[in-house]
């Protein structure tokens, strides 16, 4: 398996993601917390910054195709903050399946390489059929 190579500041916003997807489940867990959703998508949104670059990030969530994924993102945002964390959420999960369904082939195929959970994750990933490569479309 190839290696990937990042540089200091990457790893610094890849650690910013984790802490962010970290957040958002225990503030899923907590009963959908404020703070911790808010703090969930604050360091999400730093990370992934850090990671592409301010410049690469704008341009993502500006492209036209997914214009509808970013208002949804942020208008859960905006609802969580507003003390409306239920419904924000669920408005930001639709934005953020629109905006990075793109990489859920990409995920799983990552996921199956976990070493003792890869398995299952594997058989999960061809139930749901986002794997896609145990049958070509022919």
């Amino acid at each position: 398996m190839p290696t990937m190579w990042l540089s200091d500041s990457q790893k610094i916003g890849v650690a910013f993601c984790s802490g962010g997807g970290f957040f958002l489940i225990c503030g899923v867990f907590m009963f959908f917390d404020r703070a911790m959703l808010a703090m969930g998508n604050i360091l999400f949104l730093l990370g992934l910054t850090i990671i592409i670059g301010p410049q690469k990030t704008a341009l993502f969530f500006a492209r036209r195709q997914k214009l509808k994924g970013t208002a949804a993102f942020f208008a859960g945002l905006t609802l969580i903050l507003m003390r409306w964390a239920l419904v924000g959420f669920l408005v930001e999960l639709y934005g953020i399946f629109i905006l990075f369904g793109d990489f859920l082939g990409t995920i799983a195929g990552f996921a199956r390489n976990v070493p003792i959970v890869g398995p299952w994750i594997g058989v999960a990933v061809d139930r749901m059929g986002l794997g896609g490569g145990a049958q070509l479309p022919v």
